[in-house]
């Protein structure tokens, strides 16, 4: 069942937001040659913490850390570890916040020392894919209208969309009703209306669509090894259209 919010429940998400967008202000300086993705995510706990908020991900069904911290191939939930950064890294870095039982996932991949041309366009095509979704999020279009406006914006450029991991609802839980896949037909799925907070994810891969799951039973890899990006915000569907939840009201990253 969707989960129409109140205007106490979205100003509590937006708090969470606001936390979660300082974290992404202090992390991405940090995400140079020689940082430990262990490190990038103990530093964002405290950062959390310090707020008042709850790093959301650690714990989650025994997942061990605060941030996924997603390199180059890995799609998602990468596991952060010794893994010293390298030039011409890219890095995925997504966290859940919570702030008085309320929620704010995002995600943005940062560049590592300087990395190719055909890395730094798939991170702003894949901006760009959430950005094409945003104009058609207001309430009376559908979920497939956000589906369909990514996998457009991807394909004409190139890449693949993910089949295997979604946007999603969200709000007391990390993940509730509906599902917001990457791709889709227009006109189809759930009416967006106003109260609707959702987490809009374009994660769009260099090569192939497929995914595969490794050993530990999180980190997912592209089947063929090319690079993967991932854009995320929550937001919330206004009487006009949309408010961004994840990002400050002065900037952006």
């Amino acid at each position: 069942m969707i989960s129409i919010k109140s205007s106490r429940e979205i100003a509590l998400m937006k708090k969470a937001g606001d936390i979660l967008a300082t974290t992404f202000d202090v992390l991405e300086p940090l995400c140079i040659p020689g940082t430990t993705t262990k490190h990038l995510s103990e530093v964002a706990e405290k950062v959390i913490r310090d707020a008042g908020g709850i790093p959301e991900e650690k714990g989650y069904y025994g997942y061990p850390a605060a941030i996924c911290a997603s390199v180059n191939d890995v799609v998602v939930h990468g596991i952060p570890s010794s893994y010293k950064l390298k030039d011409g890294d890219i890095i995925s870095i997504d966290i859940v916040v919570s702030y008085q039982g309320y929620m704010a996932d995002a995600c943005r991949t940062f560049t590592v020392g300087k990395v190719s041309q055909e890395a730094m366009r798939l991170i702003e095509v894949t901006k760009e894919c959430f950005y094409k979704a945003m104009e058609v999020c207001k309430p009376g279009n559908r979920v497939g209208d956000i589906s369909h406006a990514i996998q457009t914006h991807a394909e004409k450029n190139g890449y693949s969309v993910t089949r295997d991991f979604t946007g999603h609802g969200l709000g007391r839980s990390m993940h509730e009703d509906p599902s917001v896949p990457n791709f889709g037909i227009p006109g189809t799925g759930p009416i967006l209306r106003e109260g609707m907070t959702i987490a809009v994810e374009p994660i769009i891969l260099q090569g192939k669509k497929e995914s595969r799951v490794l050993k530990d039973g999180w980190t997912a890899v592209t089947c063929d090894h090319k690079l993967a990006a991932h854009y995320e915000n929550s937001i919330v569907i206004t009487k006009d259209g949309y408010e961004i939840l994840t990002k400050h009201e002065e900037g952006e990253n």
